[in-house]
């Protein structure tokens, strides 16, 4: 006689369900899949599964001369294409032993403050959205316009900038462009308090985020966090005050690191509003220095075929989403031997790792997009 029993409405309480959020998924900025194990509405494990958008970056870098490897640097974060750029040319730059004029290092500098507006406004407008606040965006994107006005009259992209070059930037301003670009970062800067209101003092946004998806110190060192998110937990580290580069060491008095101590959600996007109000400060700041210059030179003048000499570095800068590395290895040839790209979201995503377990899948979306990651950074 065979026993058997049947089970009756919840059989499968105490089954762990493997649910695949994407690889499509609105909250991702990208393709991106994670793989959870749910106990009921408590996820148990979870795994981002990346590579969905490799492109192989790190590889073709090798078959690409100096000139060339700029336009592969600048499109892994296309909402920090500039500050991509930058990595890599400051990376042979420091190979070739060459001096950057005053004038490219201070356009730069405004440049890259500009282009870490531009990418903070979209998680801004975008974080709100995917937890359905549908009004922020529209604000942002006015924004965005603005400065992507003055971003394409000095360099002739909206996204792939192209501007660097190894020496300094491809050619001077146009006529009259200083002046149109202080009137818009004051434009966009008197209207920044929209956000604190509308988002900020939203409370269903606030009871959202708060307490939420809580990032320990420890994790953000164990797994090399950094950007906003770091700073969110209360790791007070900026490249650019601790390690000065470009003309950030003469902004030292503008220039503020903005740090949280909860280390949740609410934390990170307040992290980033107030970097933003602060990278537009540095904006007027590098403005007012550059027409107190003289008009110079903004590069070098290069050979025809530039080699870089025998030899490894490592350049790195504070991206937008965090620390941007370039790990150049030369051999004395036109390409590079290897050149080691660490991107920022590549590291903050495998946090996630260990921020989910115990977390509830109606958090889980909440918590994945203020990790301002975009997906092309993790993949490379």
């Amino acid at each position: 006689m065979t026993e058997t029993t049947v089970g009756i409405g919840g059989a499968a309480e105490s089954t762990d369900m493997v649910l695949n959020i994407g690889p499509q998924h609105p909250s991702t900025h990208g393709v991106l899949r994670l793989r959870l194990v749910l106990d009921g509405e408590v996820i148990r494990q979870a795994e981002p599964v990346v590579g969905y958008m490799h492109r192989g970056a790190e590889k073709l870098f090798e078959a690409r001369d100096y000139r060339q490897i700029v336009m592969l640097a600048n499109r892994h974060d296309w909402l920090s294409a500039f500050s991509n750029e930058l990595g890599v040319v400051m990376a042979v730059e420091r190979m070739l032993g060459m001096e950057v004029p005053e004038r490219a290092v201070w356009l730069r500098t405004l440049l890259a403050e500009l282009n870490r507006v531009l990418n903070h406004l979209m998680f801004l407008g975008s974080y709100p959205l995917e937890l359905g606040g549908i009004t922020p965006v529209f604000h942002t994107f006015q924004e965005r316009e603005e400065l992507q006005t003055v971003m394409e009259e000095v360099s002739g992209g909206r996204m792939h900038y192209m501007f660097n070059r190894v020496g300094g930037l491809k050619e001077d301003l146009p006529a009259g462009w200083l002046g149109r670009a202080r009137q818009a970062v004051a434009s966009v800067r008197s209207r920044m308090d929209v956000y604190d209101r509308l988002v900020l003092g939203n409370e269903i946004f606030r009871a959202r985020t708060r307490g939420v998806g809580v990032l320990d110190r420890e994790t953000v060192h164990a797994f090399g966090v950094s950007g906003p998110i770091a700073r969110a937990s209360g790791v007070d580290f900026d490249l650019r005050r601790d390690e000065p580069y470009l003309a950030y060491g003469e902004l030292q008095d503008t220039l503020r690191v903005v740090v949280r101590e909860d280390g949740d959600c609410l934390a990170r996007f307040e992290c980033l509003l107030e970097q933003t109000h602060n990278a537009l400060e540095l904006a007027d700041a590098c403005l007012d220095r550059l027409a107190e210059l003289p008009q110079g030179p903004v590069n070098q003048r290069l050979p025809k075929v530039l080699k870089a000499p025998e030899g490894h570095t490592y350049a790195w800068t504070e991206n937008p989403l965090g620390l941007n590395g370039y790990y150049l290895v030369s051999k004395g040839e036109k390409t590079p031997y290897r050149l080691k790209l660490r991107s920022a979201s590549y590291n903050n995503i495998q946090a996630l790792v260990e921020l989910l377990p115990g977390t509830l899948v109606a958090d889980m979306v909440a918590i994945l997009g203020s990790f301002f990651f975009v997906v092309g950074d993790i993949d490379k």
